[in-house]
This record gives structure tokens, C-alpha cells and sequence, in this order.
């Protein structure tokens, strides 16, 4: 059986590692060439074992009908198309493309349909695990034609997690099932990306939830004024060490989970948080996960407010809160407060 011919395009904090983690944990062989727009940065990568490529049109080399090759493209998504594109100029009939990227998955729909004109197959598949993806593996969630896909199973096998990174489900047993290893095969073309789309948005609602909670957490240090069943008010004040709550909440806790891991280590690293600013940008996914709902006609509350939420961060509410700050002013003669 002839070695998997597979190029991976773009070559950032994640594609690198795409790489790095196939050639330490695949089971059959694969021949992996690597691709980026900054020379030093293909040098660098190749020079752990990966054939390098000085330009796109290198990947014509690889063309071969009885073993057509694969490409992962690994880009931004506002470039994600063209570079497809680029990359198919230089493919034979046969050849697969992999979008591993976080596109919307109707876009997905309309490369696919595009690729198909040149006899190109397409996969997408959404792509979780970020830095940490080399050492602890990808949650894989992948679209597109069955007999496409299962070509890709030994790919997929060495870059997921593998059934020993969690406990068996209760009530599973036999033979595991896709998932539990750590990637699924979500259906046709674009399901994957809809599922990946889903993924991050709940991921902005519950580190919106674990955020906004430590925030409260921290205000008890400033002091809460509370009324007395006599109508006094007493205030309550407590010194707690964010990092020791964060530690405790780790160990048996339900709302323990990876996030709150690495929030501890945040904590661990910088107890203040003072080195973050606390401008929350926004990759494209909450946006989309948002819309999707509306278009589907079905509630997403906390996705949506944790989307506006990172929106606030940036201070996008700035001018609505003069807006405010005059309103109150002109109809009650409210004197606008300091900040502190």
C-alpha cells in the first residue's frame, strides 16, 4: 500500500502542529510536505522531518491517479477561499482538498460545488484542540462523501485524542464507536463546520458564564451593600484568593472543565490578570452561531448576550452610554458619575 501523500497549507499555531502530531501518531504511512506564505516559516517546520514546498505549484509533483494526494488548508477564513482556489490550480481530477479552517459551512457548500467542476473532492472538518492540539489531540468534526472521508481515517485517527483521553460514556460498551476516539463524521459537505460553528458558540457562552461569575467573585473585595429585614443596610466584604477558588472548583466540582483548567493556570501565572487588557475579539463563529439561530428561528439567549458581551469589551457601547449619560441628565438633572 502505497504512503498517504498529504500537504498542509498554512502553517501557524495550529497547522504546525496538524503536522507535527500525524508524523508522531499515525499507524500507516504518511508523507507529509508543508506549505506557508512565509519561507523562514516553512524552513523552520520542514526541518523536523517534513519535505518542505518554496510555492504552491510544488504541490504538481505529488499528483498521481492511482494515489491522489490530499491538501489540509489551514489558513484564516477571510483567506480561506482564495487559497483553496490557489491550491486547486495546482491539482489533478481525484485530488482532495481539507478545509480545517473555521469557515462558515455554507461557504463550505459553495467551494465544494466549485472544487467539483475540476473533479476535486472536499472535507471539511472542524478543528478543536487549539495550541494544545499536538500534545492532547483534535476533536475532529467533519462534512462531506462517505467513501472521501473513510479514505482520511488514518489521518484522523493520529490526530485525535484516542479513546483513553476520557471515561467510557456509562452505558457504552463493545466496540467504540468514531467519537470516542475523538472525531465523527457528521454528514455531507458543511456539517462539519455547522457542528464546529456550534461548538464555539457554546464555548463563548461558558467562558462568558465562568467570567462574569469571578467577576462577582471580585467585586466582593470592593464590599456588597445589602438591606437588613429593618430596612438598614450592611455591607458584606470578603478577601477571596481567586486562584485558591478557581483550584477548588477544578476537583469535583460540576462546573469543572478544561476552560476552568486553564483559567487556573491564568490565575496561577498572573493572580491580577493584570498583563490582559480585557478586549475579547471575536473569530467569526459567535457571529455566525447567532445568525444561524435567527435564520432557524430558534432561541440561542446566552450565546447572543455572550457575543455582545465581547462586543462591550472592546468598548463598542461607548457611545450609547453618552446617549444614556444625556437622557438621564435631561429628563432627572442626573449629574453623570465619575469613574474611579
Amino acid at each position: 500500500m502505497s504512503a498517504i501523500q498529504l500537504t498542509v497549507v498554512g502553517l501557524g499555531r495550529m497547522g504546525a502542529n496538524i503536522a507535527r502530531r500525524i508524523q508522531q501518531h499515525a499507524q500507516t504511512p504518511v508523507n507529509i510536505a508543508v506549505y506557508d506564505v512565509n519561507p523562514d516559516t516553512v524552513k523552520a517546520v520542514a526541518a523536523e522531518g517534513f519535505t518542505p514546498l518554496s510555492s504552491l505549484a510544488d504541490l504538481a509533483q505529488f499528483n498521481d491517479s492511482a494515489n491522489p494526494q490530499f491538501v489540509w488548508v489551514m489558513v484564516p477564513a477571510e483567506v480561506t477561499q482564495q487559497t483553496i482556489h490557489a491550491v486547486a490550480e495546482h491539482l489533478a481530477p481525484g485530488s482532495t482538498i481539507i478545509d480545517g479552517g473555521n469557515t462558515f459551512y455554507r461557504d463550505d457548500i459553495a467551494n465544494a460545488a466549485w472544487l467539483a467542476t475540476k473533479g476535486i473532492d472536499f472535507v471539511d472538518v472542524g478543528t478543536s484542540g487549539g495550541v494544545y492540539g499536538l500534545e492532547r489531540g483534535f476533536s475532529l468534526m467533519i462534512g462531506g462523501e462517505t467513501s472521501v472521508v473513510e479514505r482520511l481515517d488514518p489521518i484522523f485517527k493520529a490526530m485525535a485524542p484516542g479513546i483513553e483521553s476520557a471515561p467510557r460514556t456509562p452505558g457504552r460498551d463493545g466496540e467504540p464507536s468514531q467519537a470516542e476516539y475523538g472525531f465523527l463524521h457528521c454528514g455531507p459537505i458543511g456539517s462539519g463546520h455547522f457542528i464546529k460553528m456550534v461548538h464555539n458558540g457554546i464555548e463563548y457562552g461558558a467562558m462568558a458564564a465562568y467570567a462574569e461569575g469571578l467577576n462577582l467573585i471580585h467585586a466582593a473585595a470592593q464590599g456588597i451593600k445589602h438591606p437588613t429585614a429593618v430596612g438598614e443596610h450592611v455591607e458584606t466584604k470578603y478577601e477571596f484568593d481567586m486562584e485558591e477558588v478557581t483550584e477548588v472548583w477544578r476537583r469535583g466540582s460540576v462546573v469543572a472543565s478544561w476552560l476552568l483548567d486553564l483559567t487556573a493556570t491564568a490565575y496561577t501565572e498572573d493572580p491580577e490578570l493584570a498583563s490582559y487588557e480585557g478586549s475579547v475579539s471575536d473569530s467569526g463563529e459567535g457571529r455566525w452561531t447567532v445568525q444561524t439561530a435567527i435564520d432557524a428561528g430558534v432561541p440561542a439567549n446566552v450565546l447572543s448576550a455572550s457575543l455582545m458581551g465581547r462586543f462591550t469589551s472592546r468598548g463598542n457601547d461607548l457611545y450609547a452610554n453618552k446617549v444614556l449619560s444625556a437622557m438621564r441628565k435631561k429628563f432627572g438633572g442626573h449629574v453623570e458619575a465619575k469613574k474611579k
